[in-house]
């Protein structure tokens, strides 16, 4: 018996958690803290956005690798586990899910392939070996 893929609903509960607890500090911090305003923010744009994604990728990287779930995660009963085994997940699919995540949040197509997909899996999970299930 496999166990459920978590429904996007539950996923997209979880990712407006995170955003509020991980990213939300993170961006705060780089634009008042580090360049001040939104306005020195706005100038060096790609520096910023660097300067908030990787400690943002750490971050969760280092949640899922150590707990299989980040506090959104945790909050809706939803771990994150390798496709095949149901198994912990290494540093390296953890990295390659997080680089493709964003590759995916670029594209307008990527943020509905999982309304469509029959096991309604992200492209990042396809491609990167994991699964988002209920616990």
């Amino acid at each position: 018996m496999s166990t459920p893929i978590a429904p996007v609903s539950k996923r997209l509960k979880a990712f407006v958690i995170d955003s509020f607890m991980l990213l939300m500090p993170i961006l705060y911090l780089v634009f008042y803290v580090v360049y001040g305003s939104r306005e020195a923010f706005a100038i060096h744009q790609l520096q910023g956005w660097l300067m908030i994604l990787i400690p943002y990728a750490i971050l969760t990287t280092l949640f899922f690798f150590f707990k299989g779930q980040t506090p959104g995660y945790k909050a809706y009963d939803i771990v994150l586990v390798s496709a095949k085994r149901h198994s912990k997940l290494t540093l390296t699919q953890l990295s390659l899910r997080f680089i493709l995540l964003i590759l995916t949040c670029m594209s307008v197509l990527g943020l509905f392939f999982p309304f469509f997909h029959k096991e309604h899996l992200g492209i990042y999970d396809i491609l990167s070996g994991t699964h988002a299930i209920e616990k």
